[in-house]
């Protein structure tokens, strides 16, 4: 899982059916004064629609910015008032009028493509406004109250006006966390709540940071470590100020919030675990589905897909188990949690053993790709405060620069209790083959508007490092029978999410019955199992995107292969997936079938 800073908890609700459709039937019929323009003036006239929207994206998601490495909004944060959130609505509508004013026939392709990217992004979040998402701004994934501290390990510190910025930004908590306090009220109002438990695993985790003390909160950590070039005065002075910020600003904002969750946003907590008990429930989940795999599938149709996905990955698992000596899966996966050997010893151990996978993967890549990102990546362990409820590790992308490296997470909550049968596959997914090196070459990209650097849709980038898992095994690893049960045992993890995720927000499963079936089907370590059903149930739709977006990678694998026959190169078929930076499925499977209608051969970069 590559973890995303969200641009901003979106917005207030309207119909805007009657928009989209409009607008998706004018795209590309321009207006009478834009016909006669050239292509030049055209594509300069997208050009400055797409900074202008990146401009504004950078403005109003200054965090974001922050982790991009423009610092010129280093001393702001997000607005979550509902004014700001009207406001960001009426932004998107103009940017909608003006691309749908251009004429994009005969325009040089990227330019087409990342317009047609961009109305197709807003559009799609101007018909999320009925749902009202941003009524429910936490929950124990995400949320100001985690992000704001794992923001703080993302910021540069560099300069006197770096901390000075910091000292600021630190000052508007007590604004920003009762906006939001402000939007749950709404929520609780229209009846628009997580439910119960989920938010009681809220309040614990803003309890940890709200309890601690100022110079242990992870907001005092840019202090450890000056630069050489700033002054022992300036340091006293600095540092005298970020504390008292804490002390002030930051710490009793947090003991307020936590009696909010508490007293105010548990009580009203739902009672049932699915979206389906939201208001217009199963609207949002066929949206979210939609949004999530960016493919036309009806949740009935995932959930069959997922079972039958789950049988295909337990006959493979039950011939390794045969061969290592065990009758079936159930004996096998019991032994598995029994054996001393495959579990880790501490915590230090299960960092060494991602950062071993990671290692010899690394002289591997050019096997497997053309282009290579320059950017670096490190192993690191998730924030104690957050590891409870967080996976098992996750990815987190690095600057544009390189000054600050991409980043794989992992998880040491009750480290030796883990499997290590599954930190194999684990590492290619959130290291190399996967997320580290999909988001870097979007990054490193030329030639393209900054937004699709910057591009996410679940089922492609996720889609891509679950397929990565098993490029792995193509070039000679899991060479431990072990390792190798423990990719196919990811494998069905995803497989599995498929049934529980639409199970209980579309099918009315309980809790109980989605842990039922991970037990059913998979030797999953008992920490995972109850994070993960905690994740489907907070996040709707969103782990549906893995396996759906590998199984279409696959299938336009091997649509190609079948068409160029012996001109199929792997490597040159992967560099068309990767070239264009994360896409929409059905927009991916066209640049495929582009380039093999040339016949294949090696792409043209970016």
């Amino acid at each position: 899982m590559c973890q995303e800073l969200p641009l901003n908890l979106l917005k207030k609700s309207f119909s805007s059916v009657g928009l989209s459709a409009v607008l998706l039937a004018s795209a590309g019929t321009p207006f009478a004064s834009a016909q006669a323009t050239t292509v030049a003036a055209r594509t300069a006239t997208l050009n400055k629609i797409f900074d202008d929207y990146w401009q504004d994206q950078m403005k109003h998601a200054p965090e974001w910015a922050s982790t991009l490495g423009d610092k010129r909004y280093n001393d702001q944060l997000s607005d979550y008032s509902v004014k700001a959130i009207n406001a960001g609505y009426e932004r998107e509508q103009g940017f909608i009028a003006r691309l749908a004013e251009v004429d994009t026939a005969g325009l040089p392709v990227q330019v087409k493509l990342s317009a047609d990217l961009l109305l197709r992004s807003l559009i799609e979040d101007q018909d999320s406004a009925r749902f009202k998402e941003w009524e429910m701004p936490v929950n124990q994934f995400n949320g100001i109250h985690t992000s704001l501290p794992m923001l703080v390990a993302q910021l540069p510190f560099d300069t006197v006006k770096d901390y000075d910025d910091y000292v600021t930004r630190l000052k508007k908590f007590p604004v920003v966390f009762s906006q939001v306090m402000t939007d749950i009220q709404l929520g609780i109002d229209e009846g628009r709540v997580p439910p119960k438990y989920i938010l009681e695993k809220v309040q614990k985790q803003v309890e940890s940071i709200a309890m601690q003390k100022a110079e242990a909160s992870p907001f005092a950590g840019p202090l450890k470590k000056f630069p050489a070039s700033i002054a022992e005065a300036d340091r006293k002075r600095i540092a005298a100020d970020v504390m008292d910020a804490i002390e002030t600003s930051v710490l009793p904002t947090y003991v307020r919030f936590a009696k909010f969750v508490q007293y105010t946003y548990v009580p009203a907590g739902r009672k049932d675990p699915g979206a389906w008990a939201l208001p217009d429930g199963d609207a949002y989940y066929a949206f979210r589905i939609k949004q999530s795999t960016t493919l036309n599938k009806s949740a009935a149709e995932i959930h069959q897909i997922g079972l039958d996905e789950v049988k295909r990955d337990e006959a493979e698992m039950l011939v390794i188990a045969k061969k290592l000596g065990f009758s079936d899966l159930k004996t096998f996966g019991a032994a598995l949690k029994a054996n001393p050997k495959l579990h880790p010893a501490s915590g230090d151990a299960l960092l060494a053993a991602y950062r071993g996978y990671i290692n010899g993967m690394a002289p591997k890549l050019p096997e497997l790709f053309g282009r290579l990102p320059k950017a670096p990546l490190e192993v690191v362990r998730v924030p104690e405060y957050a590891e409870k409820d967080q996976a098992a590790a996750y990815c987190e992308q690095g600057s544009p620069d390189g000054k600050r490296p991409g980043r794989v997470n992992v998880n040491l909550y009750n480290a030796t209790e883990r499997s290590l049968a599954g930190v194999e596959a684990v590492a290619y997914h959130e290291g190399i083959p996967g997320h580290h090196l999909q988001i870097a070459l979007s990054q490193e990209m030329t030639g393209v508007p900054e937004f699709r650097k910057q591009s996410y849709y679940t089922a492609y980038t996720e889609g891509w490092a679950l397929y990565s898992e098993r490029l792995g095994k193509e070039i000679g690893f899991y060479q431990d029978p072990y390792s190798d049960y423990g990719r196919l045992e990811a494998d069905i993890w995803r497989a599995i999410r498929l049934v529980v995720d639409t199970g209980v927000h579309s099918q009315h499963w309980t809790r109980q019955q989605m842990i039922d079936f991970f037990h059913e089907h998979s030797a999953i370590d008992e920490t995972n199992i109850q994070a993960e059903t905690d994740r489907y149930i907070a996040w709707p739709g969103q782990a549906l995107g893995y396996k759906m977006g590998q199984m279409k990678i696959l299938e336009l694998r091997a649509k190609a292969e079948k068409a160029l026959g012996p001109k199929f190169k792997l490597k040159d078929f992967h560099d068309v997936v990767l070239g264009g930076g994360a896409l929409p499925m059905d927009t991916l499977e066209a640049q495929v079938d582009a380039w093999v209608a040339k016949g294949g051969g090696p792409p043209a970069a970016n």
